[in-house]
């Protein structure tokens, strides 16, 4: 005998797997919107961290003020050093940039360091003309300046002089800095001071 359709048993044996399914749905304590926020929070947060550290790392380091002590220079207030010192620049090759020097400073003085620090280049201006000089004295050219080169092994550093200008221009660069300084600062000197003939000490 065919089975009836109507029967009630099997409408119950049909609607089973769709019941299953909703009570599976109904017992999970999180829904799908939270658990992708759960994910992808850590991962916004991991990114924010790396940004944040490459913002750090990009920022520039804060240096003290170098301190320099004073030394003779009876010209540092006279035309040349007031229109030499205005003129140089900020920035010398191999990163070096301008640094703020404690006060009260050495007048007619500029500084520049690298980022973390280290010796110093160190211009001043308006020197007396420096006792090493005289005639026999070799002299070095570098864009159209006249440099006398003093050498402190002690120290390791070397410092030039410019000397055919209106006032003695001294620079000093701590070893390994190479030459780039003095050709900038040379520049500046051609393009500033006007040059007359070295005036060099007797023998």
């Amino acid at each position: 005998m065919a089975a009836d359709s109507s029967d009630p048993t099997n409408d119950r044996d049909e609607a089973a797997p769709a019941g299953a399914g909703a009570d599976d749905d109904a017992s999970s304590p999180y829904s799908p919107a939270l658990i992708a926020t759960a994910v992808a929070l850590p991962v916004v947060l991991i990114v924010g961290i790396l940004v944040a550290a490459f913002i750090v790392a990009r920022a520039p380091t804060e240096r003290e003020p170098l301190a320099l002590g004073p030394v003779p220079a009876p010209a540092d207030d006279g035309p040349a050093c007031l229109a030499l010192l205005p003129a140089l620049p900020a920035d010398l090759p191999g990163d070096y940039t301008k640094s703020t020097l404690v006060e009260p400073a050495p007048a007619a003085t500029r500084a520049w360091q690298l980022a973390d620090g280290g010796e110093p280049i160190v211009l001043r201006c308006g020197l007396d003309r420096p006792l090493e000089f005289n005639r026999a004295s070799p002299l070095t050219e570098i864009n159209g300046v006249q440099w006398f080169q003093v050498r402190d092994e002690l120290s390791q550093v070397g410092t030039w002089f410019a000397v055919d200008r209106e006032t003695y221009i001294a620079v000093t660069v701590p070893d390994g800095s190479g030459t780039g300084a003095i050709q900038t600062i040379s520049d500046t000197i051609t393009a500033t001071l006007p040059a007359r003939e070295p005036t060099p000490g007797e023998l």
